[in-house]
Parts: structure tokens; sequence; C-alpha cells
């Protein structure tokens, strides 16, 4: 016990050490992002900034509301409520260090470290013409080393293996835009998360009050997404979308390596039609039909064949300081479970002082929860287990956010969600010999409420310190649903969402081509089940990462990360401990 503590004081003492003698800014980079998303964007599914090698297991990733006529850069945020769908944009040359954009066509990124963690980005721009963009890239994500269970003191082997890799095509007709990718994904890993008993305890694989389970054989999660579609122009008079997306997602294996996965196809069509008229109004209408199938090679898995849909008729109108949307959409699903909602689609912004906008939105929203989609949120859910869609009645915003004063910005915003068959995650609750546990049961049908409200703030001084603060607080209410036979009533809490939320940030450049950034993210007052009759309160997620970069010229530059410089232990899905204090150092070329 006096060696654990020593060993976090001397992390602690050495954090501050290297902090005390190398603080320094980051450039603001908010007008060079717009001008690097008007080149050629290399497109993936996660940001390395965030979902690096050494986080096997991350909270998911959401947009924040964007309001017009602000010239502020609205960032990424994490809450645990709506995870992102959409491939994220991956501009070239701003990998790990902040480089300034140059006209050459390439990027190359490699960075390696403790725990067998390696990072890696390659992209080229094969055609970046006004007419002819042509993209191919790929991204690795891999570790392979021992985490510690916070429940023991028994360590285990975290394995992942992630790539990604696509071509993109854009080709600009006159009147329209001929938009082409194809994109793979392969994800390897293991189920090392801690066996629990049906009692609550804990014992090992292989003890006696366990049959000896599989943590050793790497599940395959695998994806081909291709799409095509056609846009008109952004000034059209008559604007149109019209995209067709394909998405085959495959798990190798089922509860046994000796078991095949099912295998699911969506077939996806997105269409919007809308026109303009009095100068400054829009009506249209849009929406998307989705298809799914299964192949399912065991008898025992059932997945059904399904449609989802939406149609979204709207009216928008913009005044010389407001905008404003009225629509509403109306879903369906069909089969056994067959349902239709409508909600809202509403919005609004009015700029009430010099750079200041007043903003409200109430949406909704069907969420397929398709194998895909889940597997994004969390890979560790039971593979075998068919999730219905959720039905997000009511997703309501309002906030003031304001660039007035030179260097700040602030948002202050609150809101209210309603969630029908919400999903949240437990850890399993069965196991058989031979096969994988503490895989992540996917809770269905939980009827959720969610009131929060939070702030965001954002300074800059001289280009040489960048300052940033946002908290979020969130009150959940969760209750049984009504697939929930015989099972009424509130849950004792909404499983593994947090109460509270905080990310904070700050870089410094002491030197021109020296940047040192700290980021700081908590997360607190998270709960989980165990087996329908315990409640755990799962520790705090606090962690502290300094990463400094070193850009000698336009072409090469390096940089050092240091992951979780504080020692904590914690786990994002419990049972599946994150590591420890860890190290990386990586190069990034542009050519």
């Amino acid at each position: 016990m006096k060696t654990i503590y020593n060993i976090k004081t001397l992390c602690v003492l050495a954090f501050l050490g290297v902090f005390a003698t190398t603080v320094s800014a980051q450039e603001d980079n908010t007008a060079k992002d717009k001008n690097l998303n008007r080149e050629m964007t290399l497109e993936r599914e996660y940001d390395p900034s965030v979902q690096d090698a050494s986080k096997v297991n991350t909270l998911p990733v959401v947009k924040e509301p964007e309001v017009r006529k602000i010239p502020i850069d609205y960032a990424m945020f994490t809450i645990p409520a709506d995870p992102a769908k959409e491939i994220g944009l991956l501009p070239s040359g701003n990998i790990m260090t902040q480089m300034n954009y140059n006209k050459r066509r390439g990027y190359f990124n490699f960075g390696a470290g403790t725990y067998l963690n390696l990072n890696g980005d390659l992209g080229y721009h094969i055609l970046s013409t006004d007419k002819d963009k042509l993209n191919i890239w790929f991204s690795h994500r891999s570790t392979n080393g021992k985490v510690k269970y916070i429940q023991t003191d028994e360590k285990v082997k975290a394995k992942l293996n992630e790539n990604l890799g696509g071509i993109d095509f854009k080709h600009n007709f006159d009147k329209l835009s001929l938009l082409m990718g194809l994109k793979y994904g392969y994800s390897a890993f293991n189920y090392y998360g801690l066996p629990v008993d049906s009692k609550g305890g804990l014992p090992l694989p292989g003890s006696e009050l366990n049959p000896p389970l599989d943590i050793e054989t790497n599940q395959v999660n695998q994806t081909i997404q291709a799409n095509i579609g056609v846009e008109s122009k952004e000034d059209a008079p008559v604007g149109y979308l019209l995209d067709i997306a394909y998405v085959n997602f495959s798990h190798k294996y089922a509860l046994y390596k000796d078991i095949d996965g099912p295998t699911e196809q969506a077939f996806d069509a997105k269409f919007d039609l809308n026109a303009r008229f009095g100068g400054n109004q829009k009506i249209g209408l849009g929406g998307n039909i989705e298809y799914f199938s299964y192949n399912l090679p065991s008898e025992y898995l059932y997945f059904e064949n399904h449609a989802e849909g939406r149609v979204s008729p709207y009216y928008k109108v913009e005044g010389d300081n407001w905008n404003l949307k009225l629509g509403v959409n109306v879903m369906f699903v069909t089969g056994d479970d067959s349902k239709m909602m409508v909600s809202p689609d509403v919005a609004v912004d009015v700029e009430v002082a010099d750079k200041t906008v007043l903003y409200a939105a109430a949406g909704g929203k069907l969420n397929s929860n398709s194998m895909y989609e889940i597997s994004l949120i969390n890979r560790y859910a039971n593979p075998t287990q068919e999730v219905s869609p959720s039905r997000n009645w009511l997703d309501a915003t309002l906030g003031i956010k304001s660039g007035v004063a030179p260097g700040f910005w602030f948002d202050v915003f609150a809101g209210y969600k309603i969630t029908g068959e919400d999903v949240l995650f437990v850890p399993s609750r069965y196991a058989e010999m031979g096969g994988f546990y503490n895989y992540s049961e996917s809770m269905s049908n939980i009827d959720t409420k969610r009131f929060f409200a939070g702030a965001n703030l954002k300074y800059s001084y001289q280009q040489l310190v960048d300052f940033s603060l946002k908290g979020v607080y969130n009150h959940w209410t969760a209750k049984y649903g009504s697939g929930w036979d015989g099972v009424s009533g509130d849950l004792e809490h909404a499983w593994g969402k947090p109460e509270m939320e905080l990310n904070a940030g700050v870089s410094v450049r002491p030197l021109n081509p020296l940047t040192v950034s700290l980021d700081y993210y908590l997360a607190t007052g998270r709960y989980t089940e165990l087996y329908g009759y315990d409640v755990v309160k799962m520790k705090n997620i606090n962690e502290l990462n300094l990463t400094g970069t070193y850009t000698f010229n336009d072409t090469f530059g390096v940089y050092a990360k240091l992951n979780n410089i504080l020692c904590q232990k914690y786990e994002v899905l419990y049972g599946y401990p994150l590591q420890s204090f860890s190290a990386m150092v990586g190069v990034n070329i542009n050519f």
C-alpha cells in the first residue's frame, strides 16, 4: 500500500515539474479550421486526440448546436445521451501537431507508447481541384497491455486493434455535385472485463466459483460502407439532395468462439427537396428510408428484418438578425413491434446584441439502435442481442451565446430530453463454460427523462494562451417501459449516465514552434446495477492529460503525450478498467 502511494506521489511531482517548466500557448485555429474545411478533408470515425490507443473504451461524443451569424468555433463536447452517428472530418496537416496547412497532398502521423499503444494516420489527396476531389486515407489504433481491475489486485490484458480506411470522391458539375465513398473498418478486441458471479462476488476466470471463461479470444467487428449521392448547389433556387448508402456490419463470433456471429445489412436513402421564395424564405421536405436485414448463422440468434423511415416537412425564413425554422418529424418502424411517432422540428435564433445570439430548439428523432450503431457506442455490448429503436419524443434546448468581448466567448444553456425505449448498459448476468463474459447487456425499453444545464467558456489572449471550461449538470430519471412484462416503476438510477461533467483545457506557447496543452475531464455520479439487485456507485472519471508539440517547419513536427498523469483508476464500463499513467511520442509529416 505504501508503495502505491509513493508511485502516485511521484507521478504528481513529475507532472508538476514538467508543467512548471514547459507551460506555453496554442494558436487560435478557428479561422484556419474554416479554411481547412474548404480544402479536401479526409474522413475517419474517431478523433485521434480523444479516442487514442490508451482509451479502449470511451464516452460517446456529440455535436453542440450551431448558431449562425457568429464567427465562433462551436466545439465538440462529451455527453452521455446521444452518440454521434456520422463519420467525423479530419483535416489534413492537423493531426496531433498544429501545423500550418500547406498545399502538399499527404500527411503521415505515427505515435508509440507504453502498454504497446500505437496510433497511426495516413492520407493523400489524389485530386484536389475546384472540379474534382479524391482522397484515400487510413487510421490505426491499437493496444496490448495489462490493466489492473479496480475491484481486485489482479491484472488482465486489454487488447484492441482498430483500423479504418477509405476512399472519397467528389465532382462538381455546373449545377450539382456528385459524391461517392467507400470505407472499411476492422476492430478486434477481447472481452477483458471482470467476471462477476450471480451473487455479486468477484471470482476470476477458472476459480471454483466460476466456469472457465474466455477472455483471450478476440472478437472481430467488420464494417463495409458505400455511398453515392447528388446534391444541388447551395444557391440553387430549387435545392435537392439524394444519397444512397449501404452498410454491412458483422460480428465474427456470437457468445462463443465456435459459434458464428450475426451480420447486419442496412440500405439507407436520404432525400431533401426545397424551394426558395420571397428572397429569404424556403419550404422543403426531407427525410430518409432505411431497411435492415440480417444473416443469422445460428438458430438461437434472432434479429427481425424491418424498415424505418422519417418524413420532415419544414419552413425556413431568414431575417436581418434572426432565423426561424418550423417543421415536424413523422417517423415509423415496421415489423412485429411496429410504431409511429411525431416530434417537433423547430429552431429559432435572434441576435439580441452585437455578436450575441439567443437561441432555442425543439426536436426529436428515431434512434435505430442497429448492431452497427450499438457497436459505436459500446463495442463490448452483447453481439447476439436485438435492441429495439428508441423514440426521442423531445430534445429541447434554450441558451445564449456571445463573443462580444475581445478574446472571450461564452455559451449558457439548459434543456430537457424525453426518450422512450432508451438503452442503458449493465454488466452481463450469465456465464457458460468456455464463453465470453462481462460483455454489456443492452437494457432496452427504458423510458428516460433528462434535464441538463451548463455553461461553456472560452478565452484567448493574444494568441499566447487559450483557455476553455465547460460544465454540465444532468438530472436523470428512468423507469421501466411497456416492453417489461410484469415489471414497472422507476429505476434507482439511469445506469452509467453521469450526474455532472466538467471539461477544462489550457494551451500556451512560450516559443513559436512549441505548444503545450493541458486538458482535464471529470464525470461524477455514475451508477450501475449487478444482477437486478446490487447497486454499485462507480468511481469518478478523473483524468488529466498533458501534450507537448514542436513544429520544426511546415513539413515535420513531433509530439509527446502524457495520459492520466494523476495516476487515477476508473472505468467507463463496470469491470473494464482503463489504463493508468501512460506516455506516447510521435511524429507528424506533411508531404
